[in-house]
């Protein structure tokens, strides 16, 4: 099997390539390196065999449907985002031009190459919007709240279209708030890697609000396996991949802190404007269409996060 992954120099990207690599696919990874790093492909790039090559590209140029049509893989992991939820409030075009134009992009190289599907990364903590019970399943409304979660739904829209016109396959993984190894601790988003190198260098994070708010906490390994089963399974489909355990910002900062033995609070700052309360995904879909459940606990996905960043810092 060949495939072809967008995005694929970043934290979840990445770990999909060497999961495949592992199991024989030959991989072509896409990424501008705009977020994602060479570094987390160094494993793969070691191989320096016709089973992996990386192409520096911006899933906004026409470049990558000449390249997909070229390439002609099987599979597109489509995980190439403007993936920060404040950039795409503060410049909604930009935030369109990638992730809308990107998935056009995609879907018409598919076309060209004849690929058998697409395996889209969602985001099921904005499509739905504000959650009218907990835990979100896939039957609730979409209502998002940000551009960057209009461009998401648009995109799941899109795929529909191509599926139902053109005969394009796909399944569309609305993820939870995913961590884990190689994850940015600079980023805005992906607040166990940020309290991780916050905690390891002695330095104090800040929590935002009363810290009460929740996410589903769901470890990259765990998408990584849902992502190489949606290659097989799930057509047409969306689901979510999550815990459907909700984990207070509070309850995740203990945690961490006596896993690093970190002794001090955090600092606290106003809330942010706009934040969702709550948050967690029913993953029950998936477990019917995929076969797919999370194995990794939260306790044991910090431990083997920090122990990347302790090794990596």
């Amino acid at each position: 099997m060949k495939a072809l992954v967008t995005g694929g120099a970043g934290f979840i990207g990445s770990t999909l390539t060497d999961r495949l690599l592992v199991e024989g696919w030959e991989v072509d990874v896409v990424d501008d390196l705009s977020t994602g790093s060479l570094g987390n492909l160094a494993d793969a790039r070691a191989l320096r065999t016709r089973q992996f090559s990386f192409h520096r590209l911006d899933v906004r140029s026409a470049a990558v449907t000449d390249l997909i049509a070229h390439r002609k893989p099987d599979v597109i992991f489509h995980l190439a985002a403007q993936a920060d939820v404040r950039v795409s409030v503060a410049r909604p075009a930009f935030d369109a031009e990638v992730n809308i134009i990107g998935i056009l992009n995609v879907c018409q190289g598919a076309l060209a190459a004849k690929a058998k599907k697409v395996v889209f990364a969602s985001s099921g903590g904005t499509i739905y919007g504000t959650p009218e019970h907990l835990p979100v399943r896939e039957g609730h409304p979409q209502r998002p709240e940000s551009p960057y979660g209009v461009a998401k739904k648009a995109a799941g829209d899109y795929l529909h279209y191509y599926r139902e016109i053109h005969g394009l396959e796909y399944t569309a993984l609305a993820l939870s708030n995913v961590y884990g190894p190689r994850q940015d601790p600079h980023g805005e988003a992906g607040v166990v890697a940020i309290f991780a190198g916050l905690m390891l260098d002695k330095k104090r994070p800040t929590v935002f609000g009363d810290g009460d708010q929740t996410r589903d906490f769901v470890f990259v390994d765990d998408v990584v396996d849902a992502f190489v089963r949606g290659s097989e399974r799930g057509s047409g489909l969306i689901i979510n991949i999550g815990t459907g355990v909700e984990t207070s910002v509070l309850e995740l900062y203990g945690a961490m802190a006596r896993a690093v033995g970190y002794p001090d609070p955090p600092k606290n700052a106003p809330a942010r404007a706009g934040e969702l309360a709550r948050s967690s995904l029913d993953p029950g879909r998936a477990e019917i269409h995929l076969g797919w459940k999370p194995f990794t606990s939260l306790d044991d996905g910090v431990a083997k996060t920090l122990e990347w960043f302790r090794a990596n810092r």
